[in-house]
């Protein structure tokens, strides 16, 4: 499932306070987690699907890596998209 360009629009404004920011921190992190939560239910389906599995796991280390970016320039953004996304850390 690829996430249509109406969709990406929607999160992209949500996020990123404008439709046009698709490279700002929070909008790739709502992306990716957006993305993370469609593999982790198509593999709850197709256990044995490891290619799919090695795409979760990059997404899941570069949201990571932008989620630590987030954490040592600037907290306030980070707490509030983790509180947003509802990410437990």
């Amino acid at each position: 499932m690829q996430l249509t360009k109406a969709a990406k629009h929607e999160l992209f404004t949500e996020f990123g306070g404008a439709a046009t920011n698709t490279g700002g921190a929070e909008s790739q992190i709502a992306l990716f987690t957006k993305r993370i939560e469609h593999l982790t239910e198509h593999l709850r389906t197709n256990k044995k699907d490891k290619a799919t599995e090695m795409a979760l796991m990059n997404l899941v280390g570069r949201r990571k890596q932008l989620l630590g970016y987030l954490r040592t320039h600037d907290i306030e953004r980070y707490r509030a998209i983790i509180a947003k996304l509802g990410l437990r850390k």
